[in-house]
């Protein structure tokens, strides 16, 4: 059997360096779109597949060998870390995380307790080893970040306003600032723990954090990420931002010490660029488009090929995650896409030189 080389072009694009093509990852990549997991899922529950590192590594590594990806992302809930500080998860079927004692006082903040990886997690961290040995694209880990974190443990489950959240910001400040701080610690030695254990890239998923504007996001949670970040900086690994309808914070993650500005939908990669945005980027297909006839599908990510390409740094993804009825043939076609038009528009450019 010849062995693969290692396809770096990933991690050369997060570096605004010089690729042979536009890298391509999706965000839930992995999982319930493809046939090969639901059949898993018909014997093993999420809790189980996660705590396997031979399931949760197969499940990971699945898209990549399926539609060529140049990135695998673990396997795994930003919700992972919570039972270790305390926070009791269910996830319900059709429903997502539900927490039956939610967060309300200062002193349920003040109970929160702290993580140790390697004896809370240790399922994670193997698995993020396994695939080192098997992977030949660079592994990305993530971590929810804590307002999108702050607000399952507040709501109590999925919400559609964040009212109790935003209450808790507003009206318990000290309560608040114990919380941030609390869920900042156990996202930096979470993350520190998975880059330990080989992860070549991080991206934190503030998901939910789009509902605040800037101001308050400035004042309650700025300040939080710059920490995270600025101690996650030294780990020598890229790290990304992504929340969904957020564009309005792009700047603010512009400020932050990260390496990659997470883009959804809503903001075109030229409105971002031209609003300030020179850091790497990365998105940004409206994952609905993946259900519309080919052509149609190839224009838009054409477009946003044509817009991203225009200067380094650039990483293709959706603007948010694959969900369930997308075909895995139509994500095989769309990488296979992006591979040769971006690799042409670069030949082509090395030429004009």
């Amino acid at each position: 059997m010849i062995e693969q080389p290692f396809n770096d072009q990933f991690l050369r694009a997060v570096r605004g360096e010089q690729v042979d093509h536009v890298p391509v990852w999706y965000m839930r990549q992995a999982g319930r779109s493809q046939p090969e997991y639901r059949a898993l899922k018909e014997k093993y529950s999420l809790f189980e597949i996660t705590h396997r590192p031979d399931l949760c590594a197969y499940v990971t590594r699945l898209p990549v060998e399926q539609y060529n990806n140049d990135a695998a992302i673990l396997y795994k809930d930003i919700m992972t870390p919570l039972p270790a500080i305390g926070v009791d998860v269910e996830i319900k079927p059709g429903i997502g995380p539900v927490i039956d004692e939610p967060i309300r006082t200062y002193a349920d903040v003040e109970r929160l307790g702290e993580i140790d990886p390697k004896t809370d997690v240790p399922y994670v961290l193997d698995t993020i080893k396994l695939l080192r040995e098997q992977l030949t694209v660079p592994l990305i880990s993530f971590s929810g970040a804590p307002f999108t974190l702050a607000s399952y443990m507040i709501e109590g489950g999925p919400s559609k306003n964040y009212n109790k959240t935003k209450a808790m910001m507003y009206s318990q400040p000290q309560a608040w600032s114990l919380l941030m701080d609390k869920l900042a610690k156990m996202t930096v030695t979470y993350v520190k723990a998975q880059i330990e254990a080989g992860s070549q890239a991080i991206q934190i998923f503030d998901s939910w954090v789009g509902a605040l504007n800037a101001e308050d996001y400035r004042t309650y949670i700025k300040p939080t990420m710059n920490w995270i970040f600025s101690e996650l900086r030294g780990e020598g690994v890229p790290l990304i931002m992504f929340g969904v309808g957020a564009s309005h914070l792009s700047n603010d993650w512009q400020d932050l010490p990260l390496d990659v500005v997470g883009l959804d939908w809503r903001t075109p990669i030229a409105q971002a660029r031209a609003n300030g945005i020179y850091k790497p980027v990365q998105g940004n297909l409206d994952p609905s488009v993946l259900l519309a006839p080919w052509d149609v599908i190839e224009a838009k990510a054409k477009d946003i090929l044509d817009q991203g390409m225009k200067q380094p740094g650039f990483v293709f993804n959706l603007g948010h995650g694959v969900f369930p009825e997308v075909q895995p043939e139509t994500l095989k076609r769309l990488t296979a896409f992006v591979h040769e038009y971006s690799r042409e528009h670069f030949k082509a450019s090395n030429k004009s030189l």
